[in-house]
């Protein structure tokens, strides 16, 4: 002998599906996940000895990081390909792919900096990410543990 299941809840109407009928469910129309993304994102500053490092320029950044990768990569390190995305007084906003983080980021750490004017110059990575949004509104996070 078998046992019938007890339906006799489900067969009778909810008073709450009455009252929501006339409301729409959203539906998904389509579901992106981006697992590895094709560029990393570099937050560089303009670090010097002197009190007033100066500001930055798209020539300068581009300069100071080809500088930067010539040294320590070679010719190969001339050929990565840099976006400047922003530059902002002693601040620089750079896109690197993602493959070349690691090199470009050591390039730039290993770096000696550059001589202008009996000034001593060099760039300091304040942030590195795969999401740009990771290193935008950053600004006082280093005073924050010392304040």
């Amino acid at each position: 002998m078998t046992e019938q299941p007890d339906t006799s809840m489900t067969d009778a109407p909810m008073a709450s599906t009455q009252s929501v009928a006339g409301i729409k469910k959203s539906h998904e129309l389509a579901t992106v996940t981006i697992k590895t993304p094709r560029y990393s994102y570099v937050h560089l500053e303009l670090f010097s000895a002197s009190a007033d490092p100066g500001v930055l320029d798209v020539l300068q950044v581009r300069s100071k990081c080809t500088s930067a990768l010539k040294q320590f990569l070679g010719t190969t390190g001339l050929g990565m390909p840099l976006d400047i995305l922003k530059v902002e007084g002693k601040d620089c906003w750079l896109r690197v792919p993602r493959d070349d983080l690691a090199a470009f980021s050591a390039a730039i750490t290993a770096w000696q900096g550059s001589y202008q004017d009996g000034l001593h110059s060099s760039l300091r990575i304040r942030g590195c990410s795969d999401w740009l949004g990771a290193l935008v509104g950053r600004d006082g996070e280093d005073e924050l543990w010392t304040g």
